[in-house]
């Protein structure tokens, strides 16, 4: 399996039988400047979104249109992306498992909000946010935290799950900073890899990994800091 950083906490993962996109916030992305839309997301068959904050749910409704993907979201946000014209959703929620050829997906919790305010100014919650545990067939298994602080049920997740390999928010402001995401990895998780992501993409969050990285010196985590555009083999 290849996981490609998109910059902020968008992925891309290419496993045997998908290719699948998590939170495609590109346009506007800082961390996606530089690097070709159209190339980036190639082939891709499904997108999956954590929350429905604008810097998740991104170019959702437009690639979703161009590449034909299949959209899964929690029931709320899914229902919302109905109304912008998304027209191959899947839904789901806390708990829950949704099954693809050659994958599956279950929707973990996440301490965080999920919202969007429309042009009019209203604030229109779009459920709650969730992490994306995904199961391959013989690839490793991967977590997407989302956006998160750290809570002690996360050991309940990798009790249920065993993920492979965590995509972990380390930013800091809006998600748990570098060292309790570190401390997380640690005492409730036994990652064989461990991604750093949302980071480096707004002035008021964290800049580097620098703290994450620390913090997991010593560990038998291989703590992976791919360029954004790069890929790494899991």
């Amino acid at each position: 399996m290849k996981i490609t950083w998109l910059g902020h906490a968008a992925f891309r993962l290419d496993s045997a039988k998908a290719s699948i996109l998590i939170d495609p916030f590109l346009t506007d992305n800082p961390g996606f400047a530089g690097l070709d839309l159209k190339d980036m997301t190639k082939g891709v068959t499904h997108i999956l979104l954590t929350h429905g904050h604008g810097d998740h749910v991104g170019d959702t409704v437009q690639l979703a249109g161009e590449t034909g993907a299949t959209v899964l979201a929690n029931a709320d946000l899914a229902a919302w992306l109905g109304t912008k014209g998304v027209d191959k959703l899947e839904m789901g929620n806390t708990g829950g498992t949704v099954n693809f050829e050659g994958f599956s997906v279950t929707f973990t919790n996440a301490l965080h909000s999920s919202a969007q305010i429309t042009e009019d100014g209203v604030s229109h919650a779009l459920g709650n946010a969730n992490g994306l545990m995904m199961h391959f067939e013989d690839e490793a298994s991967v977590l997407h935290m989302g956006d998160t602080d750290i809570f002690s049920d996360m050991k309940l997740i990798n009790e249920l799950h065993q993920p492979d390999v965590g995509i972990v928010p380390i930013g800091d402001r809006f998600t748990m900073g570098g060292a309790v995401a570190a401390l997380a990895c640690q005492r409730f998780f036994d990652f064989k890899t461990a991604i750093p992501c949302h980071y480096g993409s707004f002035p008021i969050i964290d800049q580097t990994p620098e703290k994450f990285v620390a913090g997991m010196d010593g560990t038998r985590t291989r703590v992976a800091t791919p360029q954004a555009g790069s890929a790494i083999e899991v």
